[in-house]
């Protein structure tokens, strides 16, 4: 099931089922929404964005209320979320699926927002997207990449082949837009060659893991991952991590694997990747690339979580058939 595109004169709703708006700065916040207007997008706010308790988030009841009045909205037709954080699965059990499933709508967000996009995907059939937040549009420098394929993916409805962006960043721009570390993006690399195409499940690696052995993780057969992790990780945690999700039971018969980019912290290299990837079998039988423009980092493309994906290793291509 995938919901009306997005256009010219479209509400879209902002909400915060992880952290708050409140660690957001006035600047960020209106350049998001001018950035949003400019795509001809009436902006507007949930009634809790704005509560923070010790976790710099709201109550449980307070983020499913903003989340059903959303869906329930026939003004709004999109969805972004603020930001990511560490506790949108706490929500997850409280969610009205049969209210999102009668009023299917776009959804997009990543990092922590990865259980709740694959949970409503999992109980409802509906296609979620993995993007920018209300807040990465926030940012002035690179922000045209990040535009173009957000409009690519959920304001049209054609197929579109994603091209990497020239440059990228993990840098803290939200405190200085001026003054970037800018790097030379080095393109998308080749593990296992092949071509193939199948339902795409991708997002935050520490994140999805959490949904094993719940009611929550979709059900992942022939499908394509599309995996990243933030500055948190290391080339241990992402190596066990990454098992754990090879081990996991709803997994069958994967038929490509895309890795986005590891934010600098995390050190995770190109050998430590190979090394990683050498100790599972499955993955010298598929189509397998990595370093793609997406994950915590600037500026990042936007891909359908429940959508249909050919990759192309002899092409380095990336293309997204249905979304």
């Amino acid at each position: 099931m995938i919901a009306p595109k997005l256009k010219k004169g479209d509400e879209i709703r902002i909400i915060a089922p992880s952290r708050s708006m409140q660690i957001l700065s006035k600047e960020g916040i209106q350049e998001a929404i001018e950035q949003l207007e400019e795509l001809g997008l009436i902006v507007t706010f949930g009634e809790h964005v704005y509560d923070s308790d010790l976790h710099f988030s709201s109550s449980i009841q307070a983020r499913v209320k903003d989340l059903h009045a959303a869906f329930a909205d026939s003004n709004v037709k999109g969805i972004l979320t603020v930001i990511g954080g560490f506790n949108v699965n706490e929500i997850l059990p409280y969610i009205n699926y049969e209210l999102i499933k009668t009023n299917p709508k776009i959804l997009c967000g990543y990092s922590d927002i990865t259980a709740l996009a694959w949970a409503i995907t999992a109980k409802t059939g509906l296609v979620t997207y993995s993007g920018p937040h209300f807040s990465s549009f926030g940012m002035r420098k690179e922000q045209d990449y990040q535009r173009t394929f957000f409009k690519k993916c959920l304001m049209q409805d054609e197929a579109y082949e994603i091209e990497q962006s020239v440059v990228w960043s993990d840098d803290a721009w939200f405190r200085d837009q001026d003054n970037r570390n800018l790097i030379p993006n080095e393109g998308l690399k080749i593990y296992n060659g092949g071509l193939t195409n199948g339902t795409l499940y991708g997002g935050n690696l520490c994140t999805l893991n959490l949904l094993q052995g719940t009611e929550f993780m979709p059900d992942l057969k022939d499908v394509i991952l599309f995996i990243e992790d933030d500055e948190l990780t290391d080339p241990l945690t992402f190596a066990r991590d990454f098992t754990s999700l090879l081990q996991q039971g709803k997994l069958v018969n994967l038929k490509g694997l895309v890795i986005g980019k590891f934010q600098n912290k995390s050190q995770v290299t190109d050998e430590h990747l190979h090394f990683i990837f050498d100790k599972h079998p499955i993955l010298k039988s598929i189509p397998v690339m990595y370093n793609a423009s997406f994950g915590h980092i600037q500026p990042m493309f936007t891909f359908p979580i429940g959508g249909i994906v050919e990759i192309d290793t002899n092409n380095k291509s990336i293309k997204i058939i249905e979304h």
